[in-house]
């Protein structure tokens, strides 16, 4: 009997061991992207209660948003670089630190410049260290003909964040004050993130541990893997720069990103200002992280099974256009979750796709500083627009609307346009 117990449990410590490492990157991954990004997306819910305390003007609290995603922006292309250099956990575990440290000085904000010190500096540019540039290009640089499909597992955590994050930051806010809400979310983050990157992120690449992308030995699988992503002893950005692929691809997510940022930001204030209960405001930015988790592994799972990724893209920004006027029309609860389904299912495209076609038009191994370069443009430029214009916006007009109605051309032009991505082999 005993005999039969031992050879169960060999059995099954062998089939652990013969799964591919690359797909405990992506477990690792999802895990510090639920953290990362769940508090970056909970933001919105702070906004009131610190409007309601200090009198601010909604410019005022919104710039701290738009600080923070300059200086996260701008550190990626710091942690971009780094990647393809040293193991992840390392990158991981100081942005963590750096984040926690921005989140727990924010519980004791008094002035605008605190606020824009604590939370914009600090967290923005602690975030970069675990954020999509990180997470996602590590994920990247373990599969090719899965390459999709891991990004987009992976990326789910983005919306998994916003699911869990935003009601338990609401609850908090609403039970105990904005300022523990920052102290309870920064101590979560902290105990999470540094057990997950130590654990999983130890790695930079399958080479490291003699294999090769997706788990391939030999043979004619191998060779698709390495097909157009062999190594290269040393790898320079300065050809992406020249390369109009790039430039398409940071004007498409500039605009896409500035679009996103308005709607997370403000979607919750405009909802309180519609009659609509706080915490039920709140929950709807959680549905919004439910269809976007399920929106990543079909646009992920899409992109590895459709000619060019580039139509993913597209698809998802009309579909994020039908939600942008879903949530125009939104004063009621029943039509502001229709909007958060529709909406967070089209905004699932962007964390796995942007990625995969980063990698597609330039190749695995430099993929780390490729996508922080687009990064730094897109949420840089893009990501701080947004929550400022739609702020301006507000406090010159009263209203929302003519943001959400600019968001909705927006992201119709930017759907066509991505559509004229030329593919890696023809001419530049």
């Amino acid at each position: 009997m005993k005999s039969d117990e031992y050879r169960y449990e060999g059995e099954i410590i062998k089939s652990v061991r013969e799964i591919f490492w690359g797909w405990y990157v992506v477990i690792g991954a999802f895990f510090i992207m639920i953290v990362t990004y769940g508090v970056r997306y909970s933001f919105g819910v702070f906004v009131k209660p610190m409007f309601a305390e200090y009198n601010w003007p909604m410019t005022i609290i919104s710039l701290g948003a738009s600080i923070n995603l300059v200086m996260y922006a701008c550190s990626s292309l710091f942690t971009g670089w780094l990647l393809d250099r040293i193991a992840p956990k390392w990158v991981m575990t100081t942005g963590i630190l750096v984040t926690t440290l921005g989140l727990i000085l924010s519980s004791f904000v008094r002035t605008p410049l605190h606020l824009y010190l604590c939370y914009g500096v600090l967290v923005g540019a602690g975030s970069a260290g675990c954020g999509a540039v990180v997470s996602s290009a590590t994920v990247g640089k373990w599969f090719v003909r899965h390459r999709g499909l891991a990004i987009g597992i992976s990326s789910m955590g983005i919306g998994v964040g916003t699911m869990i994050m935003a009601p338990f930051a609401g609850y908090i806010v609403q039970q105990y004050g904005w300022r523990v809400g920052f102290l309870s979310i920064g101590t979560l983050m902290l105990v999470v993130g540094i057990i997950i990157s130590q654990i999983f992120m130890g790695k930079t690449g399958p080479e490291e541990m003699g294999l090769l992308p997706d788990g391939d030995r030999s043979g004619e699988e191998a060779n698709v893997s390495l097909q157009i992503n062999h190594p290269a002893e040393k790898v320079s950005i300065k050809p992406i720069l020249k390369n109009t692929r790039f430039w398409l691809l940071a004007v498409c997510n500039i605009f896409a990103v500035m679009t996103v940022m308005m709607t997370f930001v403000h979607q919750i204030p405009y909802a309180v200002n519609n009659g609509i209960d706080k915490l039920e405001a709140a929950a709807a930015l959680g549905v919004v992280g439910v269809t976007g988790s399920l929106g990543k592994f079909f646009f992920g799972w899409l992109s590895d099974r459709i000619r060019d990724a580039k139509y993913s893209a597209a698809f998802g920004m009309f579909v994020m256009s039908v939600g942008m006027f879903l949530l125009l029309k939104a004063k009621t609860v029943f039509l502001l979750y229709l909007f958060a389904l529709v909406y967070g299912f089209g905004y699932g495209s962007l964390a796995p796709v942007m990625p995969y076609l980063v990698s597609d038009r330039f190749g695995r191994h430099i993929l780390g500083a490729a996508y922080g370069l687009l990064i730094f443009f897109a949420t840089g430029f893009g990501g701080s627009i947004g929550p400022v214009l739609g702020g301006y916006i507000y406090d010159k007009t009263g209203s929302y609307d003519l943001g959400w109605t600019i968001n909705i051309v927006i992201l119709l032009i930017v759907g066509f346009l991505i559509m004229t991505l030329k593919p890696a082999g023809e001419r530049n």
